[in-house]
């Protein structure tokens, strides 16, 4: 049977179904998992299937859609704060720290860790969901400390021959270990996790940090 045809429904009525829909579906989707009937969905959103089809076209739309809304709500303040702590500070440490609690505030919610690991299960299925969960993960806070790190570096504060792995270990050392937790169903206490941001932003700008080079006496 073919799909109504789809029609994008605007105004401030069809953000709040949207919105609606999008809710719904994040709840039946980590319940259920990917295979969950748009049906269900849309018993939850209290909206028509032909409604979801309008909004999205495929369920597969309504996924990304879930995917894109989890993590612009979990980083949105992160972003602010960083560009806040940019403008009231130059001490490396303090912006570094700052930026490393909002994402571990935010991407560490027991929603968006569980949105993560079912992104992680369809993901051989369908690229583009991991390609999505990727593209609206921390990359415009990363678009920022990559700013801030070359500026840093012409002014000879910072020695990163290579930013986006840089990144990547800064990421490693302060966020990552809560998925990791998560494989085994653990999580990490706020003690813990504390300590992985402090020790990790010392280890980070320690390794990082441009060493001034003694010249050999003449």
């Amino acid at each position: 049977m073919a799909e109504p045809p789809r029609r994008t429904p605007t105004g401030e009525r069809a953000d709040l179904k949207r919105r609606a829909i999008v809710d719904a579906a994040r709840e039946v989707f980590l319940t259920r998992g990917y295979e969950a009937g748009i049906d269900l969905i849309a018993q939850r959103a209290d909206v028509s299937k032909v409604t979801i089809y309008n909004h999205f076209g495929s369920k597969r739309e309504l996924f990304l859609a879930v995917i894109h809304d989890a993590l612009e709500d979990a980083l949105q303040q992160p972003k602010s704060a960083l560009e806040k702590s940019l403008a009231e500070s130059s001490d490396m440490r303090e912006i570094l720290m700052r930026a490393a609690r909002g994402w571990v505030t935010g991407m560490a919610q027991p929603q968006v860790l569980a949105l993560r690991t079912l992104v992680a299960s369809e993901v051989e299925r369908f690229p583009e969901l991991g390609q999505a969960w990727k593209a609206n993960g921390p990359g415009p806070t990363s678009a920022i400390l990559v700013e801030e790190f070359r500026a840093r570096i012409d002014a000879g504060e910072l020695d990163i021959p290579d930013i986006d792995l840089a990144l990547v270990q800064l990421y490693a050392l302060v966020l990552y270990p809560h998925f990791a937790h998560l494989a085994y169903g653990e999580r990490i206490n706020k003690n813990r996790a504390n300590e992985l941001i402090d020790r990790g932003v010392d280890m980070f700008l320690t390794y990082y940090s441009a060493k001034t080079v003694s010249q050999p006496n003449c």
